[in-house]
């Protein structure tokens, strides 16, 4: 993997550009980018960022529940994804909802705030969808998986607590293969799981730990086109890529740089750039008692510090959201 550039720049105000614990990314068919810009929970000013990879901000929509008094308000977003017919589905485990949105941002429904074919969601996390439009819905507190038609119904639901194949404890984030296999980021049992689209169980890949094909709070997952596992491997603040039999390839720790708007800031904030050109932000080695995996994290500013999503564009560039750190890194295949 190469580095290509850093998206994102800090910001405590509920409108304009800018992040506040970004959560997740998608893409719509044109290559636009849809971010989740989750903010505090106290604060609940979440939005939809629709941008660029060149780092225009073309706007946003959604608002959190303070804000907003409308039924469609975000309360917690968690994932995105768009279908073929670039149709926005996000998960709220806050409202236990998917809403859907168009590409203009203009709401279409909503399923599962009176029960959902009689099942209803509990701590919808993340989605994935298939060629044939289908969703995958991970939901957290059910630990189980929900399959779900274009048109709404509920077709399949698989697992349950536990720590053997098939079941779960706190799922978080879901992506599928090219043939449409199932991949699950089982959070709380520190592996990814690995299914048919009819749930059927196939594999499981790590354990709880900080070597190499271990995890810790793993919290989302996708698959390249060479069958490559890429995991947001949380709780270790690093990105973790499997092979294709799920064996250890490699890990990204981060090489984030100022982003475009970080130093459009900058440039009209000159004392705040100065101290920073004064300063050695790089640093190399912490002392003994800082070396934890969060302590590296929140005291370094270039590596990974809350590596909640991971995402291949059209062209397989990963995007690595960090809600801690407010911004995206985005790496190309080599």
């Amino acid at each position: 993997m190469k580095y290509l550039k850093t998206i994102g720049i800090k910001s405590n105000q509920p409108v304009g550009r800018g992040f506040l614990f970004p959560y997740d990314v998608t893409f719509a068919s044109d290559g636009k980018i849809f971010a989740i810009n989750r903010s505090r929970v106290k604060q609940n000013w979440s939005s939809i960022h629709i941008l660029t990879f060149d780092e225009e901000w073309l706007g946003d929509f959604g608002r959190g529940k303070l804000i907003s008094d409308d039924d469609y308000h975000f309360e917690l977003p968690v994932a995105i994804a768009f279908d073929s017919k670039d149709l926005l589905y996000l998960t709220d485990e806050g409202s236990n909802e998917i809403k859907i949105y168009n590409v203009e941002g203009k709401f279409v429904d909503r399923w599962g705030s009176d029960g959902f074919g009689g099942i209803g969601f509990d701590g919808p996390s993340g989605i994935a969808i298939d060629d044939e439009d289908c969703l995958y819905v991970v939901e957290r507190n059910n630990n189980r998986v929900h399959k779900i038609s274009s048109d709404g119904r509920s077709m399949l639901t698989w697992g349950e607590f536990g720590t053997s194949e098939g079941q779960f404890n706190m799922p978080w984030g879901i992506s599928l293969d090219s043939e449409n296999n199932v991949f699950v980021a089982d959070w709380r049992n520190d592996r990814i799981q690995k299914f048919t689209s009819d749930g059927e169980f196939i594999s499981e890949f790590g354990k709880s730990g900080y070597g190499e094909g271990e995890f810790n709070r793993p919290s989302s997952v996708v698959v390249d086109s060479n069958g490559n596992i890429i995991v947001a491997d949380w709780g270790n603040e690093r990105i973790q890529i499997l092979n294709p039999d799920g064996s250890f390839k490699t890990f990204l720790h981060g090489e984030a740089t100022l982003s475009k708007w970080a130093l459009e800031w900058l440039n009209v904030n000159l004392d705040e750039y100065d101290a920073r050109k004064n300063s050695d932000l790089y640093i190399k080695q912490l002392p003994q008692h800082l070396r934890t995996p969060y302590h590296v994290g929140s005291q370094t500013e270039h590596v990974f510090f809350g590596p909640v999503s991971v995402k291949l564009d059209s062209e397989e560039r990963l995007y690595i959201t960090e809600h801690s750190r407010a911004r995206v890194q985005v790496y190309q295949q080599s």
